[in-house]
């Protein structure tokens, strides 16, 4: 039995990974008094109010602290995402979780993104923070 189950094990573990073919991609992003907030997973595009789209590409780097590890500093992750306005060229940014490494924020047309959380891991979820710029 116990041969069974160290034979069956890896499979389990792949299943636990396998990801849903076709999954549809993050809700839209909608501007309840001007501020949207938006969780995107690698490789998903959210909808924005004024119809563009907002995709997250890729992680660029992380050498953010470990979790209960006590640092000299905190560290920094860096993403890229793609903005694709409703009409016009995409263009490509990237985006810091500390200042010390770069910018938090852009402006998107008449918007601004910031990044305001990002998962750990290879693949982590970013949150972002999608505000009406005056």
């Amino acid at each position: 039995m116990p041969r069974l189950a160290l034979a069956l094990l890896p499979l389990c573990l792949a299943s636990g990974c396998a990801s849903v073919p076709g999954a549809s991609n993050a809700a839209p992003a909608t501007d309840a008094p001007g501020t949207a907030s938006l969780t995107l997973r690698m490789g998903e595009t959210g909808r924005l109010a004024d119809n563009s789209q907002l995709t997250y590409v890729r992680l660029v780097d992380d050498s953010r602290c470990a979790p209960n590890v006590q640092c000299v500093w905190e560290g920094n992750a860096e993403i890229e995402l793609r903005w694709q306005p409703a009409r016009g060229t995409s263009r490509a940014l990237r985006l810091h979780t500390s200042p010390r490494g770069g910018p938090q924020s852009a402006h998107l047309g008449e918007r601004s993104v910031t990044l305001t959380a990002l998962e750990r891991g290879i693949a982590p979820r970013a949150t972002l923070d999608i505000r009406r710029t005056p």
